[in-house]
């Protein structure tokens, strides 16, 4: 059975900083991209970084690139998004998704599995 489990989330000040983890469980690391995605109400989840199976490969959105860095575990199977220089922006739900590819998916229905989602919070 795959699970994501998602943690890190939190309320945060402008300019500050959070760290979020996606631990992945039940499938094989190596084989899977990771994404994060974001998403606030009424809107459609929004793709915000991915990384390959080897954690060789990244991909950013325009808006956070500079900003947040996804870096992975493969030992720990966990994906970690580092977001530094927060904006109210920023503010969202965020979860993290598998899919079984070498490629960098930026759309989520593409995605096969999800976590739970973390709130991200940033005040101005």
């Amino acid at each position: 059975q795959v699970q994501l489990v998602e943690s890190g989330g939190g309320l945060v000040q402008a300019a500050g900083s959070l760290r979020l983890s996606c631990a992945a469980s039940g499938l094989t690391f190596s084989r899977y991209a990771i994404g994060w995605f974001r998403q606030t109400p009424g809107k459609e989840r929004e793709f915000v970084a991915a990384i390959s199976g080897g954690g060789d490969r990244t991909a950013y959105a325009d808006s956070v690139k500079g900003r947040f860095t996804i870096s992975s575990d493969i030992p720990e199977n966990t994906v970690y998004l580092q977001m530094n220089n927060l904006k109210p922006e920023d503010t969202a739900v965020y979860y993290c998704g598998a899919e079984q590819t070498w490629f960098l998916v930026r759309v989520a229905n593409r995605y096969d599995y999800w976590g739970q989602g973390t709130q991200v919070t940033v005040s101005s």
